[in-house]
């Protein structure tokens, strides 16, 4: 899953029950084993991801989705929040024809509650190869608790979540 910053995307499935890890990592380009500083040059073509790593027997593909969704603007096409470029637009990667069918779905269901004033932009796509970030990128929101939790805030994301869902 994109979601814009991975540590972001990363956090907001920290403690998930059923959730057992959330790696930040890299998909969709071209370059095998990409650096961090290569996927932000925006030239590998990968998109800044989170492999959601759960037990689909406590936490449903949907809960997933629904928490996924409840952490982006599904509407910003160049990026997210303060977070500009390729790298950087949301997406949903399926690793199957059954989580593609139900990602469309969940973003059509979304679409039709009205929550936004602009159409949803967010991709679904099969996913590709998934390359996981750098160790310093790992449990960043827990390693370096004050300096996310300021990025979140001056992202924009944070005040963005308390407006449409009303929580942070």
């Amino acid at each position: 899953m994109e979601g814009g910053c991975l540590w972001c995307i990363e956090a907001a499935f920290d403690g998930v029950d059923g959730v057992h890890m959330a790696i930040s990592g890299y998909t969709g380009g071209t370059e095998s084993y990409p650096s961090y500083k290569q996927v932000a040059s925006g030239y590998t073509g990968h998109k800044e991801a989170v492999w959601i790593v759960y037990d689909p027997t406590v936490i449903s593909y949907g809960k997933i989705l629904e928490i996924f969704w409840k952490n982006i603007d599904p509407t910003q096409g160049d990026g997210q929040f303060a977070d500009i470029g390729a790298h950087y637009q949301t997406a949903i990667f399926a690793l199957n024809q059954s989580q593609y069918d139900e990602a469309i779905a969940s973003r059509e269901a979304l679409s039709k509650k009205k929550v936004f004033r602009k159409p949803i932009v967010t991709e679904i796509l099969m996913g590709q190869t998934f390359w996981p970030a750098e160790e310093s990128h790992q449990n960043y929101h827990l390693e370096n608790k004050a300096h996310y939790q300021s990025y979140k805030e001056g992202s924009g994301r944070a005040g963005f979540i308390r407006k449409v869902w009303g929580k942070h």
